[in-house]
């Protein structure tokens, strides 16, 4: 080790910190940058591989006990700042320009929540810093303008010289598409396949996204033809399986699960929602309304991750009814927190596959 406090024995004492998600040295992965010295004070810029890092705090500590070490050094300054990888996805797979990751948040069936869960996922993945767009995938029933706050609002339709191309809309840091912006409210959608294949790759090909972390994808239900479409057309960064403790549900999240990996998507982990109720007043109470530790159990039997259990909560109704999601609303609710920690664990799963 270098005897003189300077960059090269900064850089040298950080060597054995790892990343512990991808379980390598900061200074190998280039993560640890700008070392400056000012008589005894260091200061440093730590770059993540995600702005919704679930473990920020505990690496700067880890980075900070490192540098102290050294003699001389009288304080530490960590700025923290992220850099999202760039998904590698298959050959075969046109991307978007811009866009790094494309998630799609799936279910089994229908009722159990995954509109809820896609909306506070990317609002979270935005307040922790990340550029985040959704695109709501679900065109038979388009509820995401509604859970945005959005309702009512549109999508600018622009000429350009390769054809027309969408603005999405903007809220609570979310950039959004959805067929509710161009249908009527009563309005159904009563199409055959193709021309949903066309609208989902008009979703995907023909907005102006711009520069983008997370593009989230709010997927229908079942197993048809927008997730053959999506899966299909884009490299996808992974899937995320929404399901209940109830078995009828966990029995169609197992087929979801099972379509995606035929499909060669990596599914990152599985969310129990609905895990279990939350009286307004008895907030210490839990009912397990639709049974109990279903999803942990087949994550167990699927080898796959539970990412998280969000509970059931009158605020969460409320958020998105009233287009406010409860991770901006009621952040300090046990479901916004649950929701945030789920976020954080999809971020840190698509940084580790895109490094792999």
């Amino acid at each position: 080790m270098l005897d003189t406090l300077s960059a090269e024995s900064v850089l040298e004492v950080l060597k054995p910190v790892q990343d512990p998600e991808l379980q390598k040295s900061l200074v190998a992965l280039n993560m640890i940058r700008n070392v400056s010295i000012d008589q005894g004070k260091v200061r440093f810029t730590l770059v993540l591989t995600t702005p919704a890092c679930p473990l920020r705090q505990f690496i700067v500590e880890d980075c900070e006990r490192a540098v102290k070490t050294l003699p001389g050094v009288e304080s530490v300054e960590v700025e923290v700042t992220a850099e999202t990888p760039q998904q590698k996805g298959l050959p075969d797979r046109t991307g978007i320009d811009g866009v790094k990751n494309i998630i799609a948040i799936s279910s089994g069936k229908g009722g159990v929540g995954k509109s809820s869960i896609a909306v506070n996922v990317a609002v979270a993945l935005a307040q922790a810093g990340a550029k985040v767009g959704l695109i709501d995938a679900d065109i038979y029933g388009p509820n995401a303008p509604t859970m945005l706050g959005l309702e009512g609002s549109g999508v600018a339709v622009r000429q350009t010289a390769d054809g027309e191309v969408l603005e999405p809309a903007f809220n609570h840091g979310v950039k959004l598409v959805s067929m509710g912006f161009l249908i009527d409210k009563d309005q159904p959608v009563i199409w055959r396949g193709p021309m949903l294949n066309g609208v989902i790759r008009q979703f995907l090909y023909q907005v102006t996204w711009g520069d983008l972390d997370y593009l989230i994808v709010d997927m229908p239900p079942g197993t048809g033809d927008a997730q053959l479409t999506l899966a299909q057309a884009v490299p996808m960064a992974g899937a995320v399986i929404v399901t209940t403790p109830q078995t009828v549900a966990l029995l169609d999240s197992r087929r979801g699960l099972k379509m995606f990996q035929q499909l060669n998507v990596p599914v990152l982990g599985i969310v129990e929602n609905m895990s279990y109720f939350i009286p307004p007043d008895m907030p210490d109470r839990q009912y397990d309304i639709f049974g109990s530790a279903g999803g942990e159990k087949t994550a167990t039997e699927l080898n796959i991750p539970l990412l998280g259990c969000v509970p059931l909560e009158i605020p969460l109704r409320q958020g998105g009814d009233r287009g406010v999601p409860i991770v901006v609303g009621d952040p300090d609710s046990a479901s916004a927190k649950a929701l945030t920690q789920i976020a954080q664990q999809i971020a840190a799963k698509v940084s580790v596959a895109a490094l792999a």
